[in-house]
This record gives structure tokens, C-alpha cells and sequence, in this order.
């Protein structure tokens, strides 16, 4: 049975490239990149040479770069830090309400500790509405986060606007492009955001990998503290073999974004196309101001996690939601704040897709997904009931 991924917001495997420039720093360049002696000078300018790379992936600048450990960690430095940075300022955060629990749950913290938080909501295709980010904002507004595009649904979303808001009201601000990064055209001069959280396996780079773009004159704090490393913003040995895997991946993503884009737009729009003849199958997002590679839906009437369980049988593999959340087995808060049902929601499936995917594997599953989702809704009552409203049964 072949096998077809199409999780890769969740991982992207590693091109052979990759790999080869990061074993080197498994093997003899295995020294501290701190370290003023012969076995640091090579990992060093691996780790200056990667900075660069991703400031160009972005069109950034080097110094604006700060390596963590993961999209997470950089949601995490960006909320907390920004907030506790500009605290004699004000303790007034604005976020939207679907944003990654990276995002979230950081505010939800630092509203327990007595800052004040506006959670802007989204239309049915998951946008904001600036008007109402613009009239959020305040004297004592210390940060905006808003995600560039999001992980579940693929509605981008309208930073440009939303970065000349800010800029006038002269407010940090943040965007989670972790799933966008590397997928679509992102300048942070244009865009004019302060931080932009991006992430090395959502373009081909190694786990463990990931950055905080952080514009010159942003003030941050750190949330790891004890050494120098990123300029004191974020302390602890860093990973070069990572680094430098995602310093390869950032090239490679830039070098080859437009014909990238163009082969996933083809495979996203047939699935679309596919899935939007299918009876009882909502799909989800914005249709248009949407990632190239994500494609969302409901399924009436089946529950998602069955329906992915049962793909994988299949030999396809998809996600029913965001993959950090999956395990908890709820109702994706996205699809909820959308105004979509909980019945309806339950049946959330993502497909991402990557550069390895093919109209081949497309069809295939187009084939195949009718019968799979005939089978699950023929245990179904309500599914039953609904045939039966309709003169079916």
C-alpha cells in the first residue's frame, strides 16, 4: 500500500540537503559555538551563516534574528517578553481568539497576573476585522498578536493592514508565521511588524529549531536567563546542527517559493474542488486569502479523529486539527469561533500538503475518501435521519 502524507504542517521530512549540512556538527564541528578556542570558530559562523540565511527568508536583517528551541518558544519570548518589557507603559495585551496556544495561553497568564486583555473575534471565514482591532488599542496597549496565517483553517491574515494600525498607534506587534513562513512572500519592513515568530519543520527544517524576529529598537525581556547567548535574549547552549538545518531550509524555501507555491495553489484547488462535491462537507477558511498548502473541511455527521484514524488505515495520513492539541480529543476552538456548530465541528479534518505531493496522490485520495466517509456515516443515526428527511430512505 503507498503511502500518502499530508500532515506537513504538523513535520516536513528533511531534503537530503539538510541532512548533509547538519551532520558535520554531530560528528568533528561538535564544539560550543561560544567557545573562544579552534573547535568553536566553525560552529560559530555556522550559527551567523544560518541567522543570515533566515533574515533573508523574511527580509530582515541578521541582528534581528534570536534562535529558540521551537514556534512555541517564540510565541512564548514574544508575549511575555514584549508585555513585561513595556509594563510601566501599560497592562493592556490585544489578541485574536485564534490564535495558536503558544499565544493564548501566555496572555492567559499574564491576565492572571493582572494585565487586561481584548480578544478580538473572526468572521465564519476566520478573519479579524481591523476596525475592530484599530478601536481595541489604547493609551495602554503593550502588545497586538495577531498569526499571520492560521494552522488549522489557512486564512491568512490582513497584517499589512493591521501593521500600519499599529505603527500609528505606535503599539508592539506580533505575528505567529510559524505555518506561513517559507509558504508564502513575507517582508517584515513592508508588513511592519516587530516580531515574527517563525519555525524550521514547517519548511523543511529540522524539530528544534526556531526564531524570534525581533525588530531593532523592539524591547524585549528574556525568558530564559543565565548566559549570553542571542544577545542575552535567550540564554542557553544553542543547537547548531538545528540552526544550521534550518539556516539550509530557509535558503531552500526562498529559493524555491514560487514555483513551490504554484505546484501546492494546483494540488490545494483540485482537492478543494474534489471535496466541495461531496454532500454534508463544509469546507472551512477563507477559500482565497488562504495558505497554498492547507486545505480544511467538516465532515457532517463522522467525527473527525475516526475519520483520520480511519485514512491512516488507508495509508493516508492527515490531521483532525492543530497537532499540538489533537491528543485532547476536543472541538477545535478555531472552527467555534468561526460560529461553526459543535456537531458540524466534531468533524474537522486539515490537509497539508508539501512539495513531495502529487496530482497522482491528489486523485487517489479523491477517489478513495467518498466510500471511507459513506462508511462512517452509515453507523450514523443522525446521518440516517437526515437521508431519511430528505426522501433518501
Amino acid at each position: 500500500m503507498k503511502e500518502i502524507y499530508f500532515d506537513h504542517i504538523a513535520a516536513t521530512p528533511l531534503s537530503p540537503e539538510v541532512r548533509e549540512a547538519m551532520y558535520p556538527f554531530f560528528a568533528g564541528h561538535f564544539g560550543n559555538a561560544q567557545s573562544r578556542h579552534p573547535y568553536g570558530k566553525v560552529p560559530r559562523a555556522a550559527l551567523e551563516a544560518a541567522r543570515g540565511e533566515i533574515a533573508r527568508l523574511i527580509h530582515g536583517e541578521p541582528e534581528e534574528i534570536f534562535f529558540t528551541s521551537s514556534g512555541s518558544e517564540s510565541n512564548n519570548l514574544a508575549v511575555k517578553g514584549v508585555a513585561q518589557a513595556y509594563a510601566k507603559r501599560g497592562r493592556h495585551i490585544v489578541a485574536s481568539v485564534i490564535e495558536h496556544h503558544s499565544v493564548i495561553n501566555p496572555v492567559r497568564s499574564l491576565e492572571r497576573q493582572g494585565y487586561q486583555v481584548t480578544w478580538i473575534p473572526v468572521d465564519g471565514n476566520g478573519l479579524v476585522d481591523p476596525g475592530q482591532v484599530e478601536a481595541s488599542l489604547g493609551e495602554q496597549t503593550v502588545l497586538l498578536s495577531v498569526m499571520m496565517a492560521n494552522n488549522e483553517i489557512g486564512t491568512i491574515e490582513p497584517i499589512l493592514r493591521l501593521g500600519e494600525i499599529a505603527q500609528a498607534r505606535e503599539v508592539p506587534f506580533h505575528t505567529d508565521a510559524v505555518a506561513a513562513a517559507g509558504m508564502i512572500p513575507i517582508d517584515v519592513q513592508r508588513l511592519g511588524v516587530d516580531l515574527l515568530s517563525l519555525a524550521a519543520p514547517t519548511f523543511g527544517g529540522p524539530k528544534g529549531a526556531a526564531a524570534l524576529y525581533v525588530r531593532r529598537g523592539t524591547r524585549i525581556l528574556p525568558l530564559i536567563e543565565g548566559g549570553i547567548q542571542e544577545e542575552g535574549r535567550r540564554s542557553g547552549t544553542e543547537n547548531v546542527a538545528a540552526v544550521v538545518g534550518m539556516g539550509v531550509a530557509a535558503a531552500a524555501a526562498l529559493r524555491q517559493l514560487p514555483w513551490r507555491r504554484d505546484h501546492l495553489i494546483r494540488l490545494r484547488d483540485l482537492l478543494q474542488e474534489g471535496l466541495g462535491k461531496i454532500r454534508y462537507l463544509r469546507l472551512t477558511g477563507d477559500l482565497r486569502q488562504r495558505l497554498p498548502h492547507v486545505v480544511s473541511f467538516c465532515a457532517e455527521y463522522v467525527d473527525g479523529e475516526a475519520l483520520v484514524r480511519t485514512l491512516a488505515d488507508e495509508g493516508i495520513f492527515a490531521a483532525s486539527g492543530s497537532s499540538c492539541t489533537s491528543y485532547a480529543l476536543k472541538i477545535s476552538p478555531v472552527l467555534t469561533a468561526m460560529g461553526i456548530p459543535a456537531n458540524v465541528a466534531q468533524g474537522g479534518v486539515v490537509i497539508s500538503l508539501g512539495i513531495e505531493n502529487t496530482l497522482e496522490e491528489v486523485q487517489h485520495f479523491l477517489a478513495v475518501f467518498p466510500g471511507i466517509l459513506d462508511r462512517l456515516r452509515s453507523v450514523s443515526p443522525l446521518y440516517s435521519d437526515a437521508r431519511r428527511k430528505e426522501g433518501e430512505l
